[in-house]
């Protein structure tokens, strides 16, 4: 069962990344017609229709009381605070500059995981989170350079890195709900939270939905139903299941996905850096994710004469080994 769980959460963590990749391409056509707060506020509403469909469908009712605070708090940040600001970060500087700034995200996650959640941060997961953090720079420095309109206000810089801390606490609030509720209850209230807290924002959407080209409004409800639904649910599924600090270090994927989704939806040819770039984003989540094997050598002849201590240390041997298995997850 730990390795069927393992290969389930890893499973479940790469259909977010996918789908968190893919949100960049729809997120052109609709920011283009729709302000920061209508288009997070349209993307939260599709997204909380799904999820409530889904959850009434599969009876699973509310959350326990135990579970409140983690969701409103991660829906006020990551589903409420993150999409807008970053919305409207990405109007004030290059794409290059916005995705440099957001990506220290995954460290922040780290960081604050061991701080407030106590978790560990092995040499393994803080040297591929540099590996990849390298990578994203890499591939920032490439679209900024490759932008004749690349351009980086200090309200844009400030707004990304808001961005990045509402991601971070948003995650991390969300860890701890996990225990006590589903990962479609968590992910469910936490949209509608965020939905709630964008409600200000109706006038605006009502207004330019009337006016906006029909592939924003569907790139607006591709967002709410698969980037939103479908990858914020896979994504509590798999960080019930792991720790923070690695589910935020397999989000550093999400840069070199875009650049292969560019290339190929778009027609976009990446240079060389930003080839480069996303390959140290991947090798660096590969690194984070791994362990260090564990060699444990039993030796016939410090058994008893009928093996019990041969069997005691094998019996030792298969704890580690599950215990391994559990920490991979």
């Amino acid at each position: 069962m730990p390795n069927r769980t393992s290969r389930l959460a890893l499973a479940a963590a790469g259909v977010t990344v996918v789908l968190w990749a893919s949100a960049f391409v729809s997120i052109r056509s609709a920011g283009a017609a729709y302000s920061p707060g209508a288009l997070a506020l349209g993307r939260l509403l599709a997204g909380s229709l799904v999820l409530g469909i889904v959850l009434l469908v599969r009876r699973e009712g509310l959350p326990p009381r135990a579970a409140w605070k983690g969701i409103v708090v991660s829906g006020l940040l990551w589903f409420g605070v993150y999409m807008v600001v970053l919305n409207w970060g990405e109007q004030e500087v290059d794409a290059g500059t916005a995705a440099m700034v957001v990506n220290i995200g995954p460290i922040m996650i780290a960081l604050l995981g061991a701080k407030v959640l106590g978790e560990n941060l092995p040499p393994r997961l803080l040297a591929g989170m540099g590996v990849s953090f390298a990578g994203a720079v890499a591939v920032g420095l490439s679209m900024s350079s490759g932008s004749g309109e690349s351009h980086a206000s200090v309200l844009g810089v400030v707004l990304c890195l808001v961005a990045a801390m509402a991601y971070a606490g948003g995650v991390v609030a969300q860890k701890p709900a996990l225990a006590h509720g589903s990962a479609l209850q968590v992910t469910t209230f936490g949209c509608l939270v965020g939905a709630v807290a964008c409600l200000p924002f109706a006038g605006q959407l009502v207004h330019e939905a009337a006016e906006a080209p029909l592939s924003a409004t569907l790139n607006m409800l591709y967002l709410g139903v698969f980037p939103t639904a479908l990858a914020f649910t896979t994504w509590a599924y798999a960080l019930a299941r792991t720790t923070a600090g690695r589910m935020g270090a397999t989000t550093y994927a999400v840069p070199a996905l875009v650049v292969l989704m560019a290339w190929v939806l778009l027609g976009e040819l990446p240079a060389l850096l930003t080839l480069g770039g996303g390959a140290l984003c991947l090798a660096g989540v590969a690194v984070s994710r791994s362990r260090p094997g564990r060699t444990v050598a039993v030796s016939a002849g410090s058994a008893g004469a009928d093996g019990s201590a041969g069997t005691a240390q094998a019996a030792q041997a298969t704890q580690a080994g599950q215990a391994g298995s559990r920490e991979s997850a």
